[in-house]
């Protein structure tokens, strides 16, 4: 397990995790990482090599964290910035680097055994 801060927490997810836009299957993995942040849900992220990342174009969208870092997103057709990723986390999130995360409101995340 790594931690920021006592802040933040990160641990491998024991379920498989899909994420669906519509019909299309855009990520199938059971290698996912659970992040646990103070004050927000906990929130999947999903090895890049798990994910259809030809079907996702990057944004212009950047945001800032001040524990994680800057986070490009990506889009999946008309709907913008369903995914973030922190390509260049900072230091102690370094294991995010190559690992995406969906919006919640933009695709459907479901965890099976």
């Amino acid at each position: 397990m790594t931690s920021t801060e006592h802040r933040i927490t990160l641990q491998p997810h024991d379920r498989r995790v899909q994420v669906m836009i519509g019909d299309t299957l855009l990520a199938d993995t059971t290698r996912a990482l659970e992040l646990r942040e103070r004050g927000y849900p906990p929130r999947l992220y999903v090895p890049r090599e798990d994910v259809s990342l030809d079907r996702l174009t990057r944004s212009d969208t950047v945001t800032h964290c001040p524990f994680k870092g800057d986070a490009a997103y990506f889009s999946f057709g008309d709907q913008a910035d369903v995914a973030w990723s922190y390509e260049r986390p900072l230091e102690g999130m370094e294991t995010i680097a190559e690992y995406l995360a969906f919006d919640d409101d933009k695709a459907l995340v479901t965890e099976s055994r």
